[in-house]
């Protein structure tokens, strides 16, 4: 049986088949809800893929982080500029 893409709910087969966070997507769905970019390593909330690095942290990991010697950044926009919540 052919299962069904998370993003557009249509049945995925073989030939077109990605498979990541346990689902099968189409390939041309499998995207960053942040940045739409096609990540290498993904990470998962409320069901939506993620780039693990920077988008996930950016957007759930925690705040004010010490990124080396730079200093410490608080990320509150999303790349088109808008506030995030």
């Amino acid at each position: 049986m052919a299962s069904k893409c998370p993003k557009c709910d249509k049945t995925v087969y073989f030939a077109e088949k990605v498979s990541s966070l346990g689902k099968d997507w189409h390939k041309f769905y499998l995207k960053c809800e942040r940045c739409n970019k096609t990540p290498g390593g993904h990470a998962e909330h409320d069901g939506q893929p993620y780039c693990h690095k920077p988008c996930y942290g950016i957007l759930f990991g925690p705040k004010g982080v010490n990124t080396g010697a730079v200093g410490s950044y608080i990320y509150d926009k999303d790349p088109e500029g808008t506030v995030q919540p």
